[in-house]
């Protein structure tokens, strides 16, 4: 479906049964699709724990750009996604998913969202080659768990654990993590396990 929010129109994929016991709302970073392999195995997983999978594309990228503007109306768009999935389904947990710019908007509006959690893959620590512009802070300000899946190539760096509840690094990946997407869906299992109602 698709839907108007102040930064344009975007589009929600809905999948899983009418009484979920998790729901996980997933979305994309600025260079791709709510199909990316590393999203597509947590989708795969969450719909074998029972969950409602809502593959949210953000207004930017649904309109071809890659840039996403405005951080304060990039989140306002996305809870008024996570408010039309809510109306699905308004009883069980919520997890956000999001991989780089999309793990970002998730930390940002998990209070407001009303989320339990935040699965961020590929969180963006810092532009490539500037770890003195940090972005732990997100990670940090988010005031609810956050597990970080990252590369330990990433030239957007690692979190450190500090910053998050828990923080996978997967050797060899880099920012896509697409070398192994199974091993992306092996860390999220266990977590997203926890959250089911």
């Amino acid at each position: 479906m698709r839907i108007e929010t102040v930064a344009g129109t975007a589009e929600i994929l809905l999948e899983g049964p009418a009484e979920p016991g998790l729901v996980v709302v997933v979305t994309h970073g600025s260079n791709g699709t709510v199909d990316a392999p590393d999203l597509a195995a947590v989708r795969e997983v969450a719909l074998g724990l029972g969950a409602g999978v809502a593959r949210v594309t953000q207004p930017f990228r649904l309109a071809g750009r890659r840039a996403p503007g405005n951080a304060a109306k990039q989140d306002a768009a996305w809870l008024e996604a996570v408010a039309v999935v809510r109306a699905k389904w308004p009883e069980a947990p919520l997890v956000q998913c999001g991989r780089s710019n999309g793990a970002r908007v998730a930390c940002r509006t998990a209070v407001e969202a009303g989320a339990v959690g935040v699965l961020a893959l590929a969180f963006p620590l810092h532009p490539p080659g500037k770890p003195e512009k940090s972005r732990a802070a997100e990670l940090r300000e988010a005031k609810v768990p956050v597990v970080v899946v990252n590369g330990d190539r990433d030239p957007f760096g690692v979190p450190d654990p500090a910053d998050a509840a828990e923080v996978v690094v997967l050797a060899g990946e880099r920012h896509d993590l697409h070398k192994d997407p199974a091993r992306v869906g092996a860390a999220a299992e266990p977590w997203l396990r926890r959250w089911r109602s």
